[in-house]
């Protein structure tokens, strides 16, 4: 895993790349989506474990999403457990909406007994107490509630979701980008969540090497999920 330094030459995807990229890696290449989530969530809890060492019974509370950002968090969840973690997951929106790569994830997380929460965010009066009550006793939060692929404005109960996880004022690591922050431009879609360390794969997003970005991802790390992207684009 390489750390990204602002300003840096480097590859960079924008939205559209980033997704162009997943469809080649898994249609093209033939590498299957489970495993680029596979690569992905491991490269994030081994991250977590790495900037916990040391501290006696580490807990972390994983904030997941229903597409495959979740679904990353999903795959955190397991290997933290695999290191004794104390893990809490909390599903932040309609559970029946996780397919695909994601709910294999979900499937094998609930198949080990582990804690799993949901959060219904359309009910806007309890999200700021049961997110105080779910990450009170965190050594850190993680990010994994919206992508790359995150456009537009957020919905109000999304913002408020961000904000209440940022009040916590606990230490954030972001999956692929902290939520609610424009892959393109750097800038919040309303809201973002203000990480101390991101964790992006393959390559440096876009928005993330314009100044805009640096007080919601903090330090910058590159993760390989198993396969380099094909085309390049340079700062």
């Amino acid at each position: 895993m390489k750390k990204y330094q602002q300003g840096e030459k480097c590859l960079l995807l924008g939205r559209e790349q980033s997704r162009a990229f997943d469809a080649w890696a898994i249609n093209v290449v033939g590498v299957p989506g489970p495993v680029l989530m596979e690569n992905a969530g491991r490269s994030c809890a081994e991250l977590i474990a790495e900037k916990l060492v040391g501290k006696t019974s580490p807990r972390v509370c994983i904030f997941c999403g229903p597409g495959n950002n979740g679904g990353d968090g999903f795959v955190i969840a397991r290997h933290l457990l695999n290191r004794n973690f104390s893990v809490a997951t909390l599903i932040c929106g309609d559970p029946d909406k996780i397919k695909g790569d994601a709910k294999i994830n979900l499937d094998i997380l609930k198949a080990l007994n582990a804690k799993i929460e949901r959060l219904d965010i359309s009910n806007t009066n309890i999200i700021k107490s049961r997110i105080a009550a779910f990450a009170k006793d965190a050594d850190m939060l993680v990010d994994a509630v919206f992508g790359t692929g995150l456009a537009g404005q957020l919905r109000d109960d999304s913002k408020m979701l961000i904000e209440a996880i940022n009040a916590l004022g606990k230490p954030i690591l972001a999956v692929d980008i902290p939520s609610g922050l424009d892959c393109d431009t750097g800038l919040p879609l309303g809201a973002s969540i203000k990480a101390k360390w991101t964790v992006t794969f393959a390559a440096v997003k876009k928005g993330f090497a314009l100044e805009t970005a640096r007080e919601f991802t903090g330090e910058i790390y590159v993760a390989s999920i198993g396969v380099v992207p094909a085309f390049n684009h340079r700062a």
